[in-house]
């Protein structure tokens, strides 16, 4: 068989299969718990996006060894994070790692997640660079976009590279809340309104002040809130 068979008996066969039930499911799939075909599960999911403000540039004005520096100490830090709040991470792509969370403590897993980060990226990866580069560091910066809502999982690819691909809203404003036209950088922390509304007093305050700015409405369909706060690690 060609590749141009190939590829079009897959999509044919796709576009010609009905979907069956979709059952809601509470604990996130694995790969193999799903076939590549017209099958799913829908979960209520909150989902963050971080990834390193200006990769571009930071690639453009120091020597690769260091970018790679930069972006290993980053996403180290943000994959720690996930995980010690209870996301699982489900990509990785160049300088920017996804995780979803489930429960009923998700939005404000996912939050904590993020202040947390932004306390590492402040206390301890510009410092560290600061300390052993110095003017040769470029100060990194980055962004975080956390949404909610139902997503449907679906297995892609391939049958040696499968992965889960997460279809709905909150998967596609939390990419976008990560860079738009008009974004303040000063706040690296974006929520959805979806999300905001589901945080509890501890996600909302610091000290008795509330930690976000918004609501604003420049991203699509779908208000956001920001914040420039950081939560010290123990």
């Amino acid at each position: 068989m060609t590749i141009k068979e190939d590829l079009t008996r897959h999509v044919q066969t796709l576009a010609k299969t009905r979907w069956g039930d979709i059952p809601r499911a509470r604990v996130i799939p694995s790969p193999d718990d799903l076939t590549y075909g017209n099958t799913g599960e829908h979960l209520d999911v909150t989902i963050l996006y971080a990834d390193i403000a200006g990769s571009t540039t930071l690639v453009d004005t120091v020597d690769e060894q260091l970018a790679a520096e930069y972006y290993s100490t980053f996403l180290y830090c943000a994959s720690k994070l996930v995980t010690r709040h209870g996301g699982s991470i489900q990509a990785y792509d160049g300088d920017r790692v996804m995780a979803v969370y489930v429960g009923d403590s998700q939005a404000d897993d996912a939050v904590s997640t993020a202040l947390e980060l932004h306390y590492a990226v402040v206390e301890i990866i510009n410092p560290a660079f600061l300390k052993i580069y110095d003017q040769f560091h470029k100060k990194l910066t980055f962004t975080v976009g956390i949404d909610s809502g139902t997503c449907l999982a679906i297995k892609v690819g391939t049958r040696s590279v499968g992965e889960i691909a997460w279809i709905g809203a909150a998967a596609n404003y939390a990419a976008k809340l990560n860079s738009f036209n008009g974004l303040d950088h000063e706040y690296p922390i974006r929520v959805t309104a979806e999300t905001f509304n589901k945080l509890s007093t501890k996600s909302l305050y610091s000290n008795e002040t509330i930690m976000w700015q918004g609501s604003y409405t420049n991203v699509g369909q779908r208000n956001h809130y920001r914040s420039k706060y950081k939560r010290e690690l123990p």
